[in-house]
């Protein structure tokens, strides 16, 4: 269930901490934009790179590549996004505020499914260890209703949208009632799509004959370079490209902090198969891709497949990791199955042969596509949702960031007990032989107990103290961050417990 107090909390911490800022903040900030601070791009530069030595060193059939943002606007036009990429929006009347029609009936249907989860609860409270949900669902009557009118609003909703009956989708929201968020009134005004893609000239002058796109998607850059990678690293099909990048899409509903931005960071592979074998490499990637998040340490009951019921007209299987936002489950990461249809696409449109010849059975075909793709930034508040963590020590409330130790922004925190009796130079000294191979942070204001709970907030899994002992006898106390146990160790031996927790291979390894 969704816990929109922590998600504020949560929020208010990134700011606070250096993670998150809103953009241009001194100006009054810039809607849905916003800037990753000194312990933000650590993190999001953790998760990246995370992403690509999982993509591309532990598959020898793995490559990457860097696309300009800037394509010719014929890409666009055979991608489909200058006719088709848009959304049904509407906007209240009162409020003055315009909306996804389809969130807000989807955020409709959460409403509802919570009702149903808050009649479980109740029961299971009442019934005690003999309660079967199972049964409680299929027999209830308030559930049995509930769930008849989730049913009802996606049936529709899917039929508006396939036929591209915006009508139906109006009719839909009145007569469930949705109001708006902000005004809480039903004026709505009629349903409309509306383009999602920015546009720009190359030229000095906005004559309409140079008009760019900056991109909503990484993926094309992928596609148009298939020919020059595949030449020029001989691979053999199957093979995949990657990329990582920034993306830009007008969007009118941006909200949830960095949950929907106008301009954010995609992680995408497109790989290209045999066309007739890309169902099974679907399944293997859909599979696989959820095995990787999972090593990050969240737990099977915060992720989900959202199976696509209405499917593209290129594709012939979609899926979507979810994960439970305080907010509600949703995307995080795409698997869909895309058939031939881009490269098609771009042979059509650039009258340039966009075909693989297979040497083992001498000929030519387009190949077909299997695509994942997520959010960086979405991965990013995933990973700081899901470590947020307050906890009552000793009367006191602290709050941490149990984030993996691989991923963590700083891996280590040395810390002078006092700034006198060579302290402060023992602990630089600590500090210049860990900086080469950790991202390590030293500091001597406040207490040591003040200066434990900034690292634990930021989610530093090591904090490693010098006290006058350290002087004498060669070793220094670690404290963990998680269990807050503190060990006395050799200063020498500081680099090899380090490298043991915090080294990308503790993830990487998961995977093999």
């Amino acid at each position: 269930m969704g816990n929109p107090a922590i998600f504020e909390k949560v929020i208010s911490h990134c700011k606070e901490y250096g993670f998150v800022f809103p953009s241009s903040d001194i100006y009054g900030g810039l809607t849905a934009v916003y800037d990753y601070g000194q312990n933000g791009v650590e993190l999001k530069n953790n998760l990246r790179s995370y992403w690509w030595k999982s993509m591309t060193q532990l598959n020898q059939n793995i490559v990457g590549i860097d696309a300009s943002i800037f394509m010719h606007p014929k890409v666009w036009k055979a991608s489909g996004h200058v006719d088709g990429f848009s959304d049904p929006m509407i906007d209240n009347k009162d409020s003055k505020k315009r909306y996804r029609a389809d969130v807000l009936l989807e955020d409709h249907q959460e409403k509802i499914r919570l009702k149903i989860e808050k009649e479980l609860e109740k029961a299971a409270t009442r019934f005690g260890e003999g309660f079967d949900e199972i049964v409680f669902k299929q027999t209830n009557s308030r559930i049995l209703e509930y769930q008849k009118q989730v049913d009802h609003i996606y049936t529709v909703m899917r039929e508006g949208l396939e036929k591209g009956d915006l009508a139906m989708i109006k009719e839909l929201i009145v007569a469930e009632g949705i109001v708006c968020p902000l005004s809480g009134s039903r004026n709505w005004t009629d349903v409309r799509q509306f383009n999602l893609m920015y546009s720009t000239q190359m030229s000095a002058t906005d004559s309409g004959e140079d008009s760019l796109y900056l991109r909503p998607e990484t993926a094309q850059g992928i596609f148009v370079n298939f020919l020059h990678v595949q030449k020029t690293s001989r691979l053999k099909l199957p093979f995949g490209i990657v990329q990582t990048g920034k993306a830009f899409r007008n969007e009118i509903v941006a909200r949830q902090f960095i949950m929907r931005m106008k301009e954010f960071e995609q992680m995408e592979m497109q790989f290209f198969c045999k066309p007739g074998t890309e169902l099974e490499f679907y399944e293997f990637w859909k599979a696989h891709r959820l095995k990787w998040h999972k090593t990050l340490g969240t737990p099977d009951s915060k992720y989900r497949f959202h199976e696509h019921v209405k499917l593209a007209h290129y594709a012939n299987a979609a899926v979507d990791i979810e994960y439970d936002f305080p907010f509600g489950f949703k995307e995080v990461e795409g698997i869909h199955s895309r058939k031939d249809f881009d490269l098609s696409k771009h042979e059509e449109y650039s009258g340039k042969k966009m075909r693989y010849f297979d040497s083992e059975t001498n000929e030519s075909y387009i190949p077909c596509v299997v695509e994942t793709s997520i959010g960086l930034d979405r991965l990013f508040l995933l990973a700081v949702c899901e470590a947020y963590s307050e906890e009552e020590v000793n009367g006191d409330t602290r709050t941490v960031l149990k984030l993996h130790p691989a991923i963590a922004p700083v891996k280590a925190a040395i810390l002078p007990l006092i700034k006198k009796d060579g302290l402060p130079e023992l602990a630089e000294k600590i500090y210049n032989d860990l900086r080469m191979d950790f991202n390590v942070y030293i500091e001597d204001k406040d207490s040591i107990g003040k200066r434990y709970r900034r690292m634990d907030a930021i989610g530093t899994p090591f904090c490693i103290t010098v006290d006058h002992d350290s002087i004498l006898q060669g070793d220094v106390t670690i404290r963990h961050r998680d269990s807050m146990e503190q060990q006395r160790v050799n200063i020498k031996d500081l680099s090899k417990i380090l490298n043991d927790a915090v080294n990308m291979n503790c993830l990487l390894k998961q995977l093999l």
